[in-house]
């Protein structure tokens, strides 16, 4: 005889939860290398939100939702004159940030660009401090702005060391949306039941999907998702602190809950194990293993998939440039996640589908030596119709060590090799490149290369006394963490 009543009795909070909740409550950073790597994070994405600002179709998002709208300690957007409320402003921020596809990366069973969660985490922190300030109390500092995004980093991070998202059409900006609740929530004095409230409201949202990034409907969206995701997280985190109550088996209530309806159904692996087991996957605890593993975009624009196989285009150039129109095929070796992502043929809509392309990110440093954001733009497409004609001749060939060790814990790679081949018989060498300029095993030569893109980034926006202030503060690794939020996002106003 079958049930004919649900059993009304109330769980704990699913495990996942209380686990990053204790992370983000208890957890002592320490670690130096986090901290540094941290500091240089901070200057690379506030510099990528400047550059984004060159773009109209950029800052037609910008700014409140009804115009003259005053905010009292309102939230700063870096490089404009908008003090917005935190929520609007973490939108604002993370759209900037993300729109030209240039701030950090983390890439495992998940991808992401764990620097999404900077467009939260400052807005909050900028809030709350000239609150503070205003009643008489000491402000937040970039200490703790440091901290939230190193935790920021490593809950979304290790949640994607063995979950995969995509696999079952959800797009990774739902962990930018778990990591800026958790984060913010601390940040605003979240007690341990308001913050796992919120966690789990991050969960029962609705979650986006991959759908703004593929082909054929590959838009701009992409853009602003992370941008939306992590203002969303404040708003959670708000609602929790009023009070409102969570759902504590949201991840694990048979038929409602999130891994019955959105992770294990359409996931064979999960689907055919017990109930029980039909749960996310964990090799390693949170701690601040992501922000010292971090890749930084340090030359291209490019989803990160293919800079490497940028890296290679740029050294083919001289080799290449005079004989584009002998070229009989180029060959592309790459690992399965690119051909998954960003392999497509045929026509290119807009600068979104382009910059998600790995035959036209390795198309135009071949012809040109060099791919910068205006590169996507339609009219630079329309006047150069040797990018498609290159395109037309690629081959992608997936090389299984480079699919291995993209996923190996020691390597985690993003290798990518490039060959041309001539209508004369004859061909360039093969140049394969395993690690990116961005990758940690890369640092000493990375970070002096990413310090020059930022003042390049600077210079887009402010005089050059004010950047030589901002950069000088950014190099100094004492003096930042102490500087008072407000003070800080003071040197950021137009």
């Amino acid at each position: 005889m079958s049930a004919t009543f649900d059993l009304n009795i109330r769980p704990d909070y699913d495990q996942v939860l209380q686990d990053i909740a204790d992370y983000v409550l208890s957890y002592r950073i320490d670690s130096a290398e986090a901290l540094d790597t941290a500091r240089n994070c901070l200057m690379d994405t506030l510099g990528c939100g400047l550059l984004a600002l060159r773009f109209p179709e950029c800052t037609k998002h910008l700014g409140p939702l009804v115009e003259g709208t005053v905010v009292p300690n309102g939230a700063r957007v870096p490089g404009t004159s908008f003090r917005l409320d935190p929520v609007k402003a973490a939108w604002d921020i993370g759209a900037s940030v993300r729109w030209l596809d240039y701030n950090d990366t983390w890439l495992a069973a998940e991808w992401g660009h764990p620097s999404d969660n900077l467009g939260g985490i400052l807005a909050v922190a900028d809030h709350l401090a000239q609150q503070r300030v205003s009643q008489g109390d000491a402000p937040l500092t970039m200490r703790a702005v440091l901290e939230a995004m190193i935790m920021a980093h490593e809950i979304q991070g290790v949640f994607a060391l063995e979950n995969s998202f995509n696999r079952v059409g959800l797009d990774h900006v739902l962990l930018v949306k778990v990591a800026s609740t958790a984060v913010c929530a601390k940040l605003m004095g979240a007690s341990r039941e308001q913050l796992l409230s919120a966690l789990s409201h991050a969960f029962v949202d609705g979650q986006a999907l991959r759908t703004y990034r593929h082909a054929p409907n590959a838009g701009s969206r992409k853009s602003w998702a992370a941008g939306d995701a992590s203002s969303r997280g404040v708003r959670l985190a708000d609602i929790a602190m009023r009070g409102e109550m969570g759902i504590p088996g949201v991840l694990s209530a048979p038929q409602w809950g999130f891994y019955d309806v959105l992770f294990s159904h359409t996931n064979k692996d999960l689907a055919t194990k017990p109930a029980d087991q039909r749960q996310f996957s964990f090799p390693q605890g949170f701690g601040t293993y992501v922000m010292e593993n971090v890749l930084f975009k340090i030359s291209f624009p490019a989803e990160f998939h293919a800079q490497t196989a940028c890296e290679a285009a740029v050294r083919l150039h001289p080799q290449v440039k005079d004989r584009l129109h002998e070229i009989d095929r180029i060959v592309i070796t790459t690992h399965e996640s690119a051909i998954r992502i960003i392999s497509k043929v045929g026509q290119l809509a807009n600068p979104a589908d382009r910059d998600h392309c790995i035959q036209y990110m390795t198309a135009v440093p071949l012809a040109f030596g060099n791919l910068v954001a205006e590169h996507y733009e339609d009219d630079f497409h329309v006047a150069h119709p040797i990018i498609d004609e290159l395109r037309d001749k690629m081959v992608i060939v997936e090389h299984e060590r480079y699919t291995r060790e993209y996923l190996e814990a020691d390597k985690r790679s993003i290798a990518n090799a490039v060959q041309v081949f001539f209508a004369d018989g004859s061909s360039t060498e093969q140049v394969a490149v395993e690690y990116p300029i961005g990758h940690r095993r890369r640092r000493a030569e990375g970070i002096p290369l990413l310090e020059e893109k930022f003042k390049t980034n600077l210079a887009t926006r402010f005089p050059a006394p004010r950047c030589a202030r901002i950069f000088a503060l950014c190099k100094d690794q004492v003096a930042l963490e102490a500087t008072a939020v407000n003070r800080f996002m003071d040197l950021w106003v137009i």
